[in-house]
């Protein structure tokens, strides 16, 4: 079997390491950070719930705040889960993470454009039932 540091790219959440350095690792510290993450992660779903049925946030505000807090989640799970840090080691981690992201953004976006542009060039209905006739 392989040396345990082979395969542990930036585990420990908030400690840096310098690479191929070895780092103790421990099951009770593995496991509190996980049951750290997953109670941050439940506080932000119950936050999330909690905006959307509350009316102490003005109703323009909810979808901000929805956002804000899906954008901490996602930062959770990278950190907690995913063991993504800013150690040397995970330099790949973070650049397959950036260029997923930009994939996204481009089918996203570019189909709101593409959905647009086709809404605004479409010939309105009652030209179209006039036409048929």
């Amino acid at each position: 079997m392989s040396d345990p540091s082979d395969y542990d790219a930036g585990s420990y959440v908030g400690t840096e390491r310098q690479p191929g350095s070895r780092e103790e690792r421990t099951v009770a510290r593995e496991v509190r950070g996980y049951l750290l993450g997953l109670s941050l992660a439940a506080l932000l779903t119950v936050a999330s719930f909690w905006a959307v049925r509350t009316h102490d946030i003005y109703s323009s505000g909810v979808s901000v705040a929805l956002l804000v807090l899906a954008v901490a989640q996602i930062g959770i799970h990278l950190v907690f889960f995913l063991h993504i840090t800013t150690a040397p080691d995970n330099q790949n981690n973070i650049l397959a993470l950036a260029f997923g992201v930009l994939i996204v953004c481009l089918v996203v976006f570019g189909s709101l454009w593409v959905m647009l542009h086709l809404n605004h060039n479409m010939v309105p209905m009652d030209q179209l039932r006039r036409m048929q006739h």
